[in-house]
């Protein structure tokens, strides 16, 4: 881990303690964040394949996390339409 990466901030109410993502899930917040800077345009799943060397299917089933827990929002059927719904001040530097 890198000494200065920003940690997500906690939610508040009763589950005050309980961060709002995984470090793995804020990972891939900041890779959407960090491609979508340098490509003006969301990354397709395949995009996210590539960087993190694992399987489509592995994925596909984070988005579908990241989106249930309402982190990010995407159209259906519509490609690179994944949108980040946190502020970035509260997202993960990328590590490399």
């Amino acid at each position: 881990m890198a000494k200065n990466r920003r940690q997500p901030r906690l939610i508040e109410g009763p589950l005050a303690s309980r961060p709002l993502y995984t470090p793995k899930q804020g990972q891939y917040l900041a890779f959407i964040h960090s491609y979508q800077k340098v490509h003006r345009r969301p990354p397709a799943e395949s995009d996210l394949q590539e960087y993190f060397r694992v399987s489509a299917p592995s994925v596909h089933d984070m988005i579908l996390r990241l989106e249930e827990q309402g982190l990010i929002s995407r159209v259906r059927g519509e490609a690179r339409s994944i949108r980040i719904l946190l502020p970035p001040e509260l997202l993960q530097e990328l590590e490399s």
